[in-house]
């Protein structure tokens, strides 16, 4: 008897989900396996006292094409955050890109000129271009590049820094050339209500039915999946969409990158430390933060009507002896305010949080592993938003040759 799905995606993450939508958009029959009882994956946000906390660090950006491409995220509501970033260095703010333009700690006109030419020239680059360039570590490209060393130190580092999830920018150069002219071309972003919007808009616009929930997937062959709790689905084909180290105990033999751990610290505090929409960065490393923002004065809806959110992000654990006083006071010092009374929500360390993207990496490693069995992720791209759901696309694609072709009709 033929199968009622012609392929199983195994993980509702925003790969899964996208590889489903294609899936559905190209007649297939699609089926999604999720372990546990929600979409989303580590793009997860909660709700604590009416703020809504995100489990992960993601920034969006406008300019991602997938956010424009993929079925059922058209018309996401985005909250974008100002052009540019304010950086905190040497004690003092200094506000980079934004209505009033550059100003020190980066030197001198000439140098702010060549640091707008290069990141226009960048915005303008196309990615075949930019994947033909000679690879090195974000950190060793940025010292080759001719920008002035304050230019580097006090807006490049740190804003690849937190781009990448990457302190030590040992990501490659390409992948950061990659990042950098989207944040270019585009605006870093916030999906409205929460990370977790994005994934369940992409759920919400599936045939229903097409999520089960609450089945784990124990092995997986081309034609069938079979279920911890014993059960066989048959199928036609096969995409493996959950994270790095699932998707190798599904499929032995398939490399697992390294990771970067991610801290994300959420605060209530009783009035925004900022008006402005604006991503903060540390310049300095002199305490455990790498970049916070204000949450609600981007998107107002993350917090009850007279409360306040503050989002930051410690790049790792946080350091021996760090704790929330340690946190707080690094904060008052990048928001130049007090924070005696800022609430800790929220302290969440994801140890496997990041892909790692060292030299050499593979900008689209294989998502097909033979006819019928596919794997896709943010460990097949590039470690974003952007390449999770472009790898649901080009798995979805792959999937689409192998099996279109003998398709069986169905009934009318």
């Amino acid at each position: 008897m033929a199968s009622a799905t012609d392929v199983i995606v195994i993980g509702a993450g925003p790969a899964g989900l996208a590889a489903a939508h294609h899936l559905t958009e190209g007649g297939m029959r699609v089926t999604v396996l999720e372990a546990t009882e929600r979409v989303g994956g580590r793009m997860a946000t909660d709700t604590v006292d009416g703020f809504r906390l995100d489990h992960g660090p993601q920034l969006l950006n406008t300019a991602y094409p997938e956010l424009h491409r993929a079925g059922g995220l058209r018309g996401l509501p985005l909250a974008p955050l100002a052009p540019g970033a304010l950086v905190r260095s040497g004690g003092r703010a200094y506000r980079v890109g934004g209505p009033s333009g550059t100003r020190a700690p980066l030197g001198s006109a000439r140098d702010r000129a060549r640091l707008g030419t290069a990141l226009d020239r960048l915005a303008a680059t196309p990615t075949r271009r930019i994947t033909a360039r000679p690879e090195s570590t974000a950190a060793l490209a940025l010292a080759g590049r001719g920008f002035a060393p304050r230019t580097v130190e006090h807006f490049l580092r740190p804003l690849l820094a937190a781009l990448l999830c990457d302190a030590e920018l040992g990501t490659s150069s390409r992948v950061a050339d990659i990042v950098l002219r989207g944040f270019a071309r585009g605006r870093a972003c916030l999906p409205v209500g929460g990370a977790a919007r994005l994934p369940e808009r992409l759920a919400a616009t599936l045939p229903p039915g097409t999520i089960r929930f609450g089945v784990r997937a124990a092995h997986v062959a081309a034609n069938a999946v079979h279920t911890v709790d014993g059960a066989e689905l048959p199928c036609r084909g096969v995409v493996v969409a959950t994270d790095a180290h699932a998707a190798a105990a599904l499929l032995p033999g398939l490399r697992v990158p390294g990771f970067h751990p991610v801290t994300v610290v959420h605060h209530a505090a009783p009035a925004a430390p900022l008006r402005e929409p604006v991503l903060v960065l540390d310049a300095d490393r002199l305490g455990p933060v790498s970049h916070t923002y204000p949450a609600t004065a981007i998107d107002p809806t993350r917090a009850p009507t007279g409360r306040a959110l503050v989002t930051s992000v410690v790049l790792g654990p946080p350091p021996d002896g760090s704790d929330d006083k340690t946190i707080r006071a690094h904060l008052a010092d990048l928001y130049d305010t007090s924070t005696d009374r800022w609430d800790l929500l929220s302290l969440r360390t994801t140890a496997h949080c990041v892909p790692a993207m060292p030299p050499p990496h593979d900008l689209r490693r294989p998502v097909r592993l033979l006819a019928g069995l596919y794997v896709c992720g943010d460990h097949r791209d590039t470690s974003t938003i952007q390449g999770a759901l472009f790898s649901g696309r080009r798995a979805a694609a792959a999937a689409l040759r192998d099996l279109s072709a003998d398709v069986p009709p169905r009934a009318a």
